[in-house]
């Protein structure tokens, strides 16, 4: 098969990895990768939001299947697209999307589908917004309505924390994606993340992820697009993963085929879990970054054969085989991040790391320059790897962070601290 997977960061390296490994991958094309991807892939010039487009090169490359990465693709209508044109893709609609490009409209799927989650209220002027703050205290939540990259949630701990984040959501931080807020109830608990592939009409769990979102080490700091992650989540036991299944995700999935948008591809289930009972968080349209760096170096080969039979609709005769072992990643991110920071920077040593089912270091953000690999944006690396128990997990990504030659990355070093504690 002729494979184009769009996308460029961490996540779209290991989805390249993993279907680089299967015998049925005899092209596989990126748009636009990184240098990291160059090794295994083809990398095109191609604008992954414009639909028309990547219809277009799929045809003239006789594409036979197509895997979006990235949200933004799967908002702007990328996958209908493609569809319409007869290209078998892997992703949602755009109405589908709204899940993740809409915080206002999956609340309003959860109050219909009685999926249990956090208060919430929407708004499309500051004022009122700041009048309901302080009428509910804090901590609260507060979210800009649309896309932001994962960026647009800011967990206040303070009143004055989250009146701020109004004014920066309605004064444009993060540009269109804060023309309307949506204020939540804090919820206390410990967060997880439940992956469940969809085909429009079976859903199946295909693993669990716990990430870390704070930049610095104990889980302080700013948020970041997170900081490392690793799989399986204990937190999230087979009946919590159960009660998810029966009180979060087949309502949802009833009501949008209710609504005529059926969902197709992966639902990412942000969960916040206390005393054995999930809430949702939010619903994401693709797989986490960089929790799919964990889940795809546990999954290999058969992770292409899953996104493929989700696509073909034929997920009621396809079954997950999971090794009874753990992987993790962490994040070398540029100094600065996730404020302002530097590229360009030279990174070394990277030809000498291990580089197998039990190592890899996937490229993020990177770019050849002169035949030299450079950081090319905040997140730059995802230190990868597996192991029988989740510290032998962790002894191996940092075996190859601390292989690396970066003086000007960062990273956490306590990723999994609360499983391994």
């Amino acid at each position: 098969m002729n494979i184009l997977i769009l996308g460029g960061g961490g996540r779209e390296h290991a989805l390249a990895w993993a279907a680089q490994q299967n015998p049925k991958c005899d092209r596989l094309i990126t748009a636009p990768g990184n240098a990291g991807m160059a090794d295994i892939a083809e990398l095109a010039d191609l604008d992954i939001n414009d639909g028309p487009a990547v219809a277009q090169f799929c045809v003239e490359n006789a594409i036979d299947f197509v895997i979006i990465g990235p949200e933004a693709p799967l908002a702007a209508g990328v996958a209908d697209e493609l569809r319409a044109t007869g290209i078998l893709c892997f992703g949602p609609s755009a109405d589908a999307a709204k899940l993740e490009a809409s915080k206002s409209f999956t609340k309003e799927i959860c109050d219909a589908a009685g999926a249990p989650t956090a208060a919430w209220a929407r708004f499309t002027e500051a004022a009122p917004a700041k009048d309901y703050i302080r009428a509910q205290g804090a901590p609260i939540v507060v979210k800009a309505d649309g896309l932001a990259a994962g960026k647009g949630v800011i967990v206040a701990m303070t009143e004055a924390e989250a009146l701020d984040a109004i004014d920066d959501m309605f004064g444009g931080v993060f540009g269109g994606a804060g023309t309307e807020v949506v204020i939540e109830e804090f919820m206390e608990g410990e967060e997880a993340s439940f992956f469940v592939l969809c085909d429009g009409e079976v859903a199946l769990p295909v693993g669990t992820a716990q990430d870390h979102k704070r930049i610095g080490e104990g889980d302080t700091g700013p948020n970041t697009g997170g900081m490392g992650a690793y799989s399986p989540a204990p937190v999230l036991t087979d009946k919590i993963a159960e009660r998810t299944m029966t009180e979060i995700v087949y309502p949802t999935l009833r009501e949008m085929v209710a609504r005529g948008t059926p969902y197709q591809g992966v639902l990412y289930v942000g969960l916040m879990i206390q005393d054995g009972a999930p809430r949702l968080v939010e619903y994401n349209v693709r797989f986490g970054d960089p929790e799919c760096q964990a889940l795809m170096l546990r999954l290999g080969a058969q992770a292409f054969d899953l996104l493929h039979a989700c696509a073909e609709g034929r997920l009621a005769d396809t079954q997950v085989t999971w090794a009874d072992d753990h992987a993790m990643t962490v994040v070398l991110a540029a100094q600065g991040y996730p404020g302002s920071y530097a590229k360009g920077s030279e990174i070394k040593g990277l030809d000498a790391l291990p580089a197998d089912s039990f190592h890899m270091m996937f490229h993020a953000g990177t770019k050849e320059v002169d035949g030299k690999i450079t950081a090319n944006g905040g997140r730059v690396l995802n230190a990868t790897a597996r192991g029988a128990t989740l510290a032998e997990a962790r002894d191996r990504a940092y075996a190859l962070v601390d292989g690396t030659n970066w003086p000007e990355g960062i990273c956490r070093r306590d990723i999994g601290w609360r499983a391994l504690n």
